[in-house]
């Protein structure tokens, strides 16, 4: 693949000298490990998007099977649950 742009970015000088220390170290060149790192998250992304996409999906077909719940009763359930665990920790903690 051509390498024809040019990415410029700021940051600390600490960290630009950590970085480029540990690529000599690893013998690799520095643009080499930020190409990597930059494919990895385009890559991590678009299966963080198709996960959410496919929860949701999975979501709405359980809406539309009635299987959903009210917003009002899923807030009742975790009010009655978060007292419940904080009458427990105030007894582990008397």
């Amino acid at each position: 693949m051509a390498k024809e742009a040019v990415f410029t970015m700021k940051l600390e000088p600490e960290l630009r000298d950590a970085f480029m220390a540990a690529a000599e170290a690893a013998d690799r060149p520095a643009s080499q490990i930020v190409r990597e790192f930059m494919r990895d998250f385009v890559e991590q992304d678009r299966e963080y998007v198709e996960f959410l996409r496919r929860k949701v999906e999975k979501a709405r077909k359980s809406i539309e099977a009635g299987r959903g719940r009210p917003d009002e009763e899923v807030r009742a359930d975790f009010a009655r649950r978060r007292a419940e665990w904080e009458r427990r920790a105030r007894e582990r903690d008397a």
